[in-house]
């Protein structure tokens, strides 16, 4: 399994492996990241992978909307250079890596990992699948797509530029964690995290690396809100990066009382029960993170960021069938926009209860296990019984 580099692309992954091992708990999965990853140690933590292990691997920086000028910007040239040398380097340890292991199969999600890794595994004929979260191929998946021996996509397969006979639809696979919330369980999740003293809560994730312009615009809107509602707490994932930046920033435009009605964390691994447990999610337009709060029923506002294309077709896509509202940057940065958005879903439980309804029917929770089952699919079941069990179930983060 290959991929990596943020929650979106993680959490995927993990689902999958997780019913891989329910399936066939002999099975011996090893986890293929980057050198550099700055969140290498949840699938290190995560009880269904056996093994991590990192390879060299480079991305191809381009900018939405800046088009050929971005071909005479030397810093990113040079970046770009660099990053072709270390894909190189990573094609290379990936080729001796699966020599090696010798896998019946490989799952991506994604990711500029996944080149090298599915490259080397096409060299050595290992069969391997595809995933894509987003309405939009990711490079990478577009990339390896012509030796890919399956393509999963979340969206219907007409709209992705992959053979048709190859193609399928499975939705996006996540945690089992995620199921619709109920009153009670949302009351059960704020008792969890000790937040039943509040009466609205509003949960903010940037995903898994975290957004710097979606924090400023919810510090810009907090001032107003914490002061429209008396009992509301503000539960803020702000990227690990990003985590000190954004609790200065708090405390630069809240009194001491109203800081301690915002919790600020870079990252968190029960993401479920955070959102579970929200009155209103505010989010980025990841497909991961719409496809969780879709299977849980949320009330959600997306702002997409505009140089990831994908995030705005997303949620514009969900926004058409009024499952969630979306604002686009410019238009969260007018002031308090965003505030009487978040404040007129907190103050309506019929509003938020329907907006939260239509999202529900865009869940698709059995998506891991159909992954998992093309996985089997693949690899073929002969070579299964024989190549999908290791004796070692050590895990290690060794460098290959």
């Amino acid at each position: 399994m290959t991929g990596g580099g943020s929650g979106g692309h993680i959490t995927p992954i993990l689902a999958v492996a997780r019913e891989i091992k329910r399936k066939r708990p002999d099975v011996h999965v090893v986890y293929v990241g980057k050198h550099g990853d700055g969140l290498a140690d949840v699938p290190e933590n995560d009880p269904n992978i056996d093994q991590v292990v990192a390879v060299y691997a480079g991305k191809f920086r381009r900018y939405a909307g800046e088009g050929w000028r971005q071909i005479l910007d030397v810093r990113t040239m040079w970046l770009n250079i660099q990053d072709m040398g270390r894909n190189v380097v990573g094609l290379w340890q990936s080729f001796w890596l699966l020599r090696r292991l010798k896998p019946a199969a490989i799952f991506t999600r994604g990711s500029y990992v996944s080149v090298p890794v599915c490259l080397a595994g096409a060299l050595q004929g290992i069969p391997y699948i595809t995933h894509d979260s987003d309405a939009i191929p990711g490079l990478t998946n577009r990339l390896i797509a012509r030796w890919a021996h399956r393509h999963a996509v979340a969206l219907p397969e007409e709209i992705y530029p992959y053979p048709i006979d190859k193609t399928e639809t499975v939705g996006v696979p996540i945690s089992e964690d995620y199921v619709r919330v109920t009153p009670k369980l949302q009351a059960q999740y704020k008792k969890e995290l000790g937040l039943s003293a509040y009466t609205h809560m509003l949960f903010v994730t940037g995903g898994g690396n975290g957004a710097r312009r979606l924090n400023r615009l919810i510090v810009d809107n907090a001032q107003f809100l914490l002061r429209e509602f008396p009992k509301l707490v503000i539960v803020h994932t702000s990227g690990r990066a990003l985590e000190d930046e954004t609790n200065a920033a708090y405390q630069g435009v809240l009194s001491k009382d109203d800081q301690k009605r915002v919790i600020v964390r870079g990252f968190v691994t029960d993401l479920y029960r955070y959102s579970g447990a929200a009155d209103v999610v505010i989010a980025r337009g990841s497909a991961t993170n719409l496809a969780e709060f879709a299977v849980q029923g949320k009330a959600t506002i997306s702002i997409p960021a505009p140089q990831l294309p994908w995030t705005v077709k997303n949620s514009e896509t969900l926004a058409k069938a009024r499952a969630l509202y979306v604002l686009k940057e410019e238009q969260a940065e007018q002031e308090l926009r965003l505030g009487y958005l978040i404040a007129g879903l907190l103050s309506d439980d019929t509003k938020r209860r329907k907006l939260g309804d239509t999202l529900l029917g865009f869940g698709r929770p059995n998506a891991a296990r159909r992954l998992a089952d093309i996985v089997f699919e693949i690899a073929g079941s002969d070579r299964a019984d024989s190549d999908l069990s290791s004796p070692s179930d050590k895990k290690s983060n060794q460098a290959e």
